[in-house]
């Protein structure tokens, strides 16, 4: 019977987790405003981000947000080995992908859902990255980009998070994922910042 419980217990929280991945767009910039800072600085996972941008954006987001988190907030770099406590968001006009190694890399081949930098392929590189122990979140968004990454994720034994569409300020993003994915949790964002916040989940913490 504690085998059960425990079994059912694993099903429905998030254990274990080395890494967090977050997709979002239309709406994004406002709900990572609320989200990074809310996080510890001693974050004991990494977090990668894409937050679908225009090509010719600078970096004003990334500084705006590492100026506000007690977390480190920067763009991500080809060849870089991911550290806890850091989020790395993927540059405008480049793919961020995850290698098994636990480094980053850019790309520019072709785009993914309409969309360079794409969630989908995010979330499909770090899947096979870090197998079950990845946390994946769909963020508000306009389009459905994200849906199939994090199908993909939960196909290898991640756990998977969605934005509750009516809270989201764009809900196409998040009711594509839910449909495509059934996720294990859908949070209002005040519910996934407490999530995170505790950070309970990551292994090693």
């Amino acid at each position: 019977m504690q085998n059960k419980r425990s079994l059912r217990k694993s099903m429905h929280k998030p254990h274990d987790i080395k890494a967090v991945v977050i997709g979002t767009s239309a709406g994004g910039l406002y709900a990572l405003k609320k989200l990074l800072p809310a996080l510890p600085a001693r974050f004991p996972c990494p977090l990668m981000i894409v937050q679908h941008m225009s090509p010719h954006s600078d970096n004003y987001m990334v500084r705006m947000l590492n100026e506000k988190s007690a977390i480190t907030v920067k763009e991500a770099d080809e060849k870089e080995p991911v550290v806890p406590g850091t989020a790395y968001i993927a540059p405008p006009d480049y793919h961020l992908l995850v290698e098994f190694d636990f480094t980053l890399s850019l790309s520019m081949e072709e785009k993914v859902n309409y969309s360079r930098p794409s969630i989908d392929v995010l979330f499909e590189t770090a899947a096979d990255a870090y197998g079950s122990h990845l946390l994946g979140i769909v963020l508000t968004g306009a389009n459905a980009d994200g849906a199939e990454g994090l199908a993909y994720i939960k196909k290898k034994g991640g756990y998977t998070v969605v934005q509750q569409p009516a809270d989201a300020e764009s809900p196409a993003m998040p009711e594509a994922a839910i449909a495509r994915a059934r996720p294990h949790k859908i949070l209002s964002l005040s519910e996934m910042i407490a999530l995170l916040a505790k950070a309970e989940f990551c292994a090693g913490h």
